[in-house]
Parts: structure tokens; sequence; C-alpha cells
């Protein structure tokens, strides 16, 4: 029987479903040996008349995998949210929910087994495959794009102008008191730019007066890009309609203002959304910024923020000490709190009590007790970290160290039996230490108490589709070198880029790391206060990779341009190799 074994049980499957006959089966047994798969479900389908289902389900009894009729499946709105939508794609895999402890995942090639493998890493949670026709998928997948396709302004803009004048003819004078802010168009404008921002994957709103007009801008990828200009008068209208959205005074012009937008409320999309807003009057009027906090999303495993693997097996066992205070730095909008729930959601379990001071909560984890900030009534990080103290924590975040207080009240409770986790705004991890000392706090204790400081930024990803390799040259080269003393071909972000990335050549992020754990030699330099780039040097010898080395890590693996990571981390200004090839420690700290 020449027929290869999986062939032959999908023949005989069909034939015990009364799809084929004996005479059609045997001749399908004398078939070349060389027969593919595709050329036999070919002429099964075109000489047998069988319906592609039936091949499937025949192919899903071969492989013992049940077959998943994708055509009548309707993916909720937590589809996408263990499994990346372009990991799909790339992969032609359709999330299809989660049963128990197992993630149910259809799939169109049963031989991939790499495939359930990578979710598995990804997720943490155990794989059970169904088999689906992969037109069937891709269109599942094709279709959730097209119901991310922005919306657009031209009609919201058309009753704009009809209501405040067109732009360009000579505008009558209205006192702000007398625009409408209720009024349908306004309305119409001010969930037609949440809507845009949300749906082009953005992470802020910026809505920003000018002489004679206002700009709105959103952030994506780490990139503000133009949207829509308004004339004065409408961004008037349009800052008192978010104002009434927010719960803040309309009436206050003068004095910054913080709110927050609970977007369900408003708009009948059903978008799930909180937009936290910040208002500051500007030298041509008021401005807003609104940052996006996506509600439906969860946080993302640790596997997926980017952690190389040297990286991630530190910090896995770092983070699971029983005691100590792990600090998380970078400036604002580099991924700390993303890494910090992942965090907690890798070590959250029943036997642990977890407490977290936050504002604002941009997320909701099971399993934790958390509380928002109100400096309002005297709420703070230092009032809340010291209410944790007396309510029996084994694990405590605090969003942020500010002040003195709240340092001394950290440390203290590091020291005291409890894993502290908070963020600090420093360039990286070894300034940290001078940042702490700076407020304060006893070299000796910072010693103590530290676990270890993971300094973070966020690269843009290049287009995997239209990035473009090279060889590196001179400069380009020589940085490679001196970082990681490899060299070797790397990709740079096409020109024109391509539908996929909108033309940038970009499309998502990535998280670079410096993660600093504390050695013995790192606790002495500490006590003997010793200054940051001695303390750098130290961290090198224990093996930290700076952030620059993180970065040309993502660059020689394709993850991103050595353009983008130049432009966000520059070059150290140590040589590495020097360091790490240093006789001792000594002759290491002299170089």
């Amino acid at each position: 029987m020449p027929l290869p074994r999986i062939q032959a049980t999908i023949v005989r499957k069909l034939c015990e479903s009364g799809l084929l006959d004996d005479k059609q089966a045997e001749s399908l047994f004398e078939s070349p040996e060389d027969m593919s798969g595709d050329a036999m479900e070919a002429m099964l389908r075109d000489d047998y008349k069988v319906s592609e289902f039936q091949i499937l389900v025949a192919k899903a009894a071969a492989f013992d995998l049940h077959p998943f009729n994708a055509a009548r499946f309707v993916p909720g709105s937590k589809a996408f949210e263990k499994i990346d939508r372009d990991f799909c794609k790339e992969n032609t895999v359709l999330p299809v929910g989660i049963v128990g402890e197992y993630l149910v995942v259809a799939v169109a090639d049963p031989f991939n087994l790499a495939v359930t493998s990578r979710i598995f890493e990804m997720t943490q949670m155990k794989v059970s495959v169904v088999l689906a026709l992969e037109q069937e998928i891709r269109n599942h997948l094709k279709a959730g794009e097209e119901e991310k396709t922005s919306p657009g302004f031209g009609d919201v803009m058309a009753g704009v102008e009809l209501q405040f004048g067109v732009p360009g003819e000579e505008e009558i004078d209205i006192d702000e008191d007398d625009l409408e802010e209720e009024s349908a168009p306004i309305i119409q404008l001010a969930n037609r730019i949440i809507d845009d921002a949300y749906f082009s994957g953005a992470s802020d709103i910026h809505i920003e007066p000018f002489e004679n007009y206002a700009r709105v801008r959103v952030r994506v990828d780490g990139v503000c890009m133009d949207k829509l200009q308004l004339p004065t008068k409408v961004c008037a209208a349009l800052l008192a309609r978010l104002k009434v959205m927010s719960n803040l005074d309309i009436a206050e012009k003068r004095l910054p203002q913080d709110g927050r937008i609970v977007y369900k409320q408003y708009n009948k999309r059903g978008l799930d959304i909180d937009l936290r807003v910040a208002t500051a009057p500007l030298n041509h009027g008021e401005g807003v910024v609104m940052r996006i906090l996506d509600k439906q999303k969860s946080t993302l495993p640790l596997t997926a923020l980017g952690f190389s693997d040297e990286n991630l097996a530190l910090y896995r066992g770092l983070i699971t000490r029983p005691y100590g205070m792990i600090l998380h730095c970078g400036p604002t909008g580099s991924g700390k709190s993303m890494t910090l729930y992942s965090a907690l959601n890798e070590i959250n379990s029943p036997e642990d009590c977890i407490r977290t001071a936050e504002d604002p909560i941009e997320y909701t984890l099971p399993g934790l007790c958390q509380m928002q900030m109100n400096r309002k009534i005297g709420l703070t990080f230092a009032s809340a970290l010291r209410a944790f103290l007396r309510q029996d924590p084994d694990i405590i975040l605090v969003g942020e160290i500010r002040d003195t207080e709240t340092a001394q009240i950290a440390v203290e409770a590091a020291l005291t039996g409890h894993m502290l986790f908070s963020t600090l705004h420093t360039n990286d991890a070894p300034s940290t230490i001078a940042r702490l000392t700076e407020m304060d706090i006893e070299p000796f204790m910072i010693s103590a108490s530290l676990v270890c400081v993971c300094a973070q930024r966020l690269l843009r990803r290049v287009c995997k589709n239209c990035r473009e390799p090279y060889i590196p040259v001179e400069r380009e080269d020589l940085i490679l070198r001196k970082a990681l003393d490899r060299s070797g071909e790397i990709h740079r972000a096409a020109e024109d880029g391509c539908p996929s990335c909108g033309g940038t050549g970009y499309r998502g992020r990535v998280g670079i790391h410096e993660l600093l754990a504390t050695s013995e030699d790192l606790v002495k330099g500490i006590n003997f206060k010793m200054e940051t780039a001695k303390l750098k040097k130290i961290a090198i010898r224990n093996g930290m990779k700076t952030l620059h080395q993180d970065s040309m890590l993502k660059v020689c693996d394709g993850t991103t341009t050595i353009q983008e990571a130049i432009g966000n981390v520059p070059p150290d200004m140590e040589d590495i190799q020097k360091i790490l090839t240093a006789g001792s420690l000594e002759a290491a700290l002299a170089e």
C-alpha cells in the first residue's frame, strides 16, 4: 500500500463514514507514494465530491483531534487576551476559549507542534488543540482587523462646521458661556476622537490650543502623530464636553485639574475603557491630555514583555524571594506598570496576601486588594503604605516612591519580612542607589533591603512584513562590536513601510531591560558610598546587561533597528569588554 499512513487513515475514515466506496478507496490506496496531503485533498474534493469540512473531520480523527467548525464560531471580546493577534496571524492560530486550566486553540496544521509549545511558554497554560480549516481561521483574523478600522472624522466634522461655522470663513465671536457643550455635534466629535485613538492603538490623546487653531494628536508606539485641526471656539466647546465626562469643574480654567472618564457610559460600541484626564492652562487656552486605560486587556505574561532568556530566569527567581524591595525605574510610558502587574500576576496565589496602592488603578487583577490614591483627602502613598503594614500583607505594591517619607516606610517594610514592589524615576538601574541616598535613606539600609532594580524602556518593533536585511558597516558595526563583541546581518525599517505598519516601518513595541541584582560586591560598594559609575562597573562584572547592550540584542535578533535603539538609549560611556576582561574587580574599577 504505497499511500502514507496518515493519508491512508483519512481514506479509511471517509470509507467508514460512507463518503467513499470500496472502489474509490482502492483507487486512492494505489496513488503514488509521493503524493502530498494537499494533492490528495484536492483529488477528494474535485474527483470524489467530498466537502472540505468532511475531509477536516476525517483528518481530525486521523490525528486523534476534535474537528472545529470555525465558520460558525463567534469570538468573544477577550478572544485575543492571552495570545497576541499578530502571533495568531503569523501561525494561523485561532484562540477559541478557556476551559478550566486549558486554553483551547484552533489550528490548521496538526504537524506544527512548535506553535503549541510557544503558546504554553507565552501563557503558562495547558493547551488543547482542535482542528479547523485554514481559510476559516484566516477569515476570523481578517474580520477582527476590519473591526478595528478607525471610523474617521469626515461626517462628524461636517456637523461641527454647520454649528460653529466653516473654517476659513469669517467667524462670528461667540461667548464661551453660550457654547452648547451638550449639543450633538460636540458629543459626536468627543466620542469620535476617543474611538479613533483607541482603534489606532494609541496610548494617549493630546488636545493642544494654539493662536488660530487647536491640534489633536495621538501617541502610537511612543510617537505622536497629528489627527485633526479644530477652530479655537470648537476646541473650547470640546474641552467643556470632556470636563463634563470627567466630572471636572467647567468654570475653572486657571488651574490644572485631574479626572477620569468611564467611557463605557458614553458610547454605544461597548468599549470598556477608562481615560485618565489631565487639563492644564497654556498660553493660548486650556489643553488636555488623556491616557487610555483599556480594561478589556489583561496583563501580559512575563515571557511577552521582551526579557532576554537570561534576564527572565533571573527576574523570576528574584520576585519569589520572601522579603526585600524590587524597584522598577524609567520615564513615564516605559512599561513599568505592566511589568509590575505581570510579576504580581505570576506570583499571585491564595496563600499570599497582596495589597497595592496605585494612582490610578490601571488594571484590576483577581486576588489582589487594590487601593486608589486620593491626595485631596490625604490618602497618599505614604499613608496607604503605613496602613498596609497593619493589614498582615505578604506582598505590597506601591505605585511610586515620590518622597522621603514613602521611601523610608518602603525600606522598613522590606526589612520587616514583606516583599515590596515599587517604581522610581531614574535614568538607569545603578543611579537608583544615589536617588535613594538623596532621599536620606542610609546606605546600609539600602543594601540590606534591596533585592534588585530593573531599568526599562520601550522600543518600536520593526515591521516583520517589510523590514530589510543588511550588513552594518563602520559606525554601526563598531557600536555592535563594543556592546556585544559581535556583528552580522541586522534589519532596518523600509522607507515607505507597508499597509501592515501604516507606512511607518514599525509596528508594536518591545521592552529592553537592565537588571541589577544585589551581590556581595555590590552591597560593599553601596555601604562604602561608591559613586554610581563604580557601582555600574561592579554590576557589569556580576553579569548585568546594560540597557544599551539589551537594545543591541534586540537589534541582532531582528526585533528592532539600530536607529531606534540608539535614539532611545545612547551607547555606554564605559568600555564593557574591558570591564569584563579585567583581571580583578579592582582593575575593572580603575578602568
